[in-house]
């Protein structure tokens, strides 16, 4: 999973992780986005199908489609892409920031807790698409 980057996550742990997400580029195909996406978040490129595990409605209405792929990266050394951000608000100061300013591999447990809890059904998925046990 990946932590939002930013000033306002900088403090925030538990129910902040994601799944690496972004917008759909004029007719781009949800599954290129996702690849697009993991991409730009990580710095990492994948290789071969992945698995559509489902879709959810965030409390913000954003609907977020997810994929997934057996695979091992280092979190160690992620790199995300940039966000431009007027902080701190109404200064007039504009800086960059890492849209995602770390990734890790959790245990099944320790993932229910940090992601987002409106992205909890995409463990669940994984588990049941992977027939993986919640350890």
């Amino acid at each position: 999973m990946v932590h939002p980057g930013g000033p306002f996550f900088s403090q925030k742990d538990l129910g902040a992780w994601t799944i690496p997400k972004g917008e759909f580029e004029e007719d781009e195909a949800p599954e290129d986005a996702a690849l697009r996406e993991f991409h730009e978040e990580t710095g990492f490129t994948l290789q071969g199908d992945l698995v559509y595990l489902g879709e959810i409605t965030m409390k913000s209405g954003k609907i977020v489609y997810c994929w997934a792929k057996e695979g091992n990266v280092n979190p160690d050394v992620l790199v995300s892409n940039l966000f431009d951000l007027e902080f701190p608000p109404k200064s007039g100061k504009i800086q960059s920031f890492p849209e995602i300013d770390r990734g890790e591999w959790f245990t099944v447990p320790a993932a229910r807790i940090k992601i987002r809890p409106d992205q909890v059904p995409f463990i669940d998925w994984l588990l049941i698409k992977f027939n993986l046990s919640e350890k």
